[in-house]
């Protein structure tokens, strides 16, 4: 019995020795509220972890911001919010027959006795094109003519937050919109054909006016709007002008960050009154301009001009 006691004793030592000196591996302690997450080490594996990690889709400018534009409903508010505003202000533009949206170089005579529109830019001002954006994030393609065109071709663009409620209540007071976008004048029946599945007012096909019309007495410089504006101002009163970029209100002279804001300068007591600006952080004439617009740059030597181009502390 001694010598059966003593072996128990022994065992029941030894086993508290190893309670004591193996470590627990489900109570490492968590990081701190607020500290940065700890290093990766180069290969080492957990248990249950691959050998190799499974490659992903490549790092890409843009995943922050088709993020926020999907999944963020601060994305969603501020549309709304625009949209809203904007109603309210249509009442007083209708009665005010002084009313006018277009800039001074593109209004040539009074406006007192013609009927009422609204401009609207499409993409990412009242149609969502975020789809196209993630799919090209996911698989690391960039922009390119071909699978934009297959994706308008699909019809899918759902209307953005506030949109269509603004344009209906246009519509019901007697406004007709003007669907002025750069995209190509072929696309213009599968366009027209989105707007109307999303319930947007398209009272005939005159209202699509895409990057390719041709305005008599006008010349068109690359993808600028102002004759597409002009065309617009010689038969209407034009009380609003809704887009994402600058180049949808006047035409940019010069795309630089000075020459972009000095365009806009004039008109800034118009924003929030008779222009309308979306959020589109994934796209726009915004982001050449801080690598001198030059699209035959690498991705990487865009990628520094833009890091060139932050305001740090």
């Amino acid at each position: 019995m001694q010598h059966r006691h003593l072996l128990t004793v022994l065992v029941v030592a030894q086993t508290l020795a190893a309670c004591v000196t193996a470590p627990i591996a489900s109570r490492t302690p968590a990081p701190a509220v607020g500290a940065s997450p700890p290093p990766a080490v180069s290969g080492v594996q957990g248990p249950g972890q691959a050998t190799s990690a499974t490659p992903g889709p490549p790092a890409d400018d843009d995943l922050n911001a088709v993020l926020w534009t999907q999944r963020a409903v601060e994305h969603d508010l501020v549309c709304r919010e625009i949209y809203r505003n904007a109603e309210d202000k249509l009442l007083a533009a209708i009665v005010d027959p002084t009313w006018d949206a277009l800039s001074r170089e593109e209004r040539a005579g009074p406006v007192a006795d013609l009927p009422p529109a609204v401009i609207v830019d499409i993409d990412e001002t009242v149609l969502d094109n975020s789809p196209y954006q993630a799919r090209l994030v996911m698989t690391g393609e960039e922009y390119d003519d071909y699978s934009w065109g297959e994706w308008c071709r699909k019809e899918e663009a759902t209307a953005l937050p506030g949109a269509l409620e603004f344009a209906r209540f246009a519509a019901e007071h007697g406004v007709t919109l003007f669907y002025l976008t750069n995209r190509a004048v072929d696309l213009g029946p599968a366009t027209l054909d989105n707007l109307r599945k999303a319930g947007f007012p398209v009272p005939d096909d005159t209202v699509f006016l895409g990057l390719g019309v041709v305005v008599k007495g006008c010349e068109t410089v690359g993808s600028d709007k102002g004759c597409r504006r002009r065309l617009v101002a010689s038969r209407y009163r034009v009380l609003m002008q809704f887009g994402d970029q600058i180049g949808d209100f006047v035409d940019v002279s010069a795309n630089t960050p000075d020459g972009r804001e000095k365009a806009v300068a004039p008109y800034l007591t118009w924003i929030g009154e008779r222009w309308w600006v979306l959020p589109n952080p994934s796209y726009g004439s915004w982001e050449p301009a801080c690598f001198d617009n030059d699209w035959t740059l690498s991705r990487e030597q865009r990628r520094k001009a833009k890091i060139d181009s932050l305001r740090p502390y």
